[in-house]
């Protein structure tokens, strides 16, 4: 399943997950949007929020993302009933490029309720 280009609208068992960053400061790109379309609450940078998912990317490299979401995928396996939109997280403000991101979501290319942006897989 891939994430679709443009998300304008979600079902009631669908979650938007953006990049974000620790203070929850969702001022622009995919943090923005959920921020005014989907509930993201303001101050909440790190899991669920609203109708979405926040995974920090703005406090290092890499290495420093890894671990929020290695935190997501056991989220998304806990909740089958939910379906996750995954954006490019880290591509957009936080200046990563898909492929220094994607590999860290390898561990959910076998679930069935995670779209990943195209490419991702």
């Amino acid at each position: 399943m891939t994430t679709p280009d443009y998300i304008t609208q979600l079902k009631p068992n669908q979650i938007f997950v953006f990049g974000s960053n620790l203070a929850g400061f969702h001022g622009g790109g995919a943090a923005r949007i959920a921020y005014e379309q989907f509930g993201a609450e303001w101050g909440v940078g790190v899991g669920p929020t609203g109708q979405c998912y926040a995974i920090p990317t703005m406090q290092g490299g890499v290495e420093t993302i890894k671990p929020y979401v290695d935190d997501f995928i056991r989220y998304a396996e806990q909740h089958p009933e939910l379906t996750f939109f995954v954006t490019r997280i880290g591509c957009g403000i936080a200046g990563f490029a898909d492929e220094q991101i994607a590999p860290l979501f390898v561990a959910a290319h076998d679930l069935p309720n995670v779209a990943l942006p195209k490419g991702w897989r």
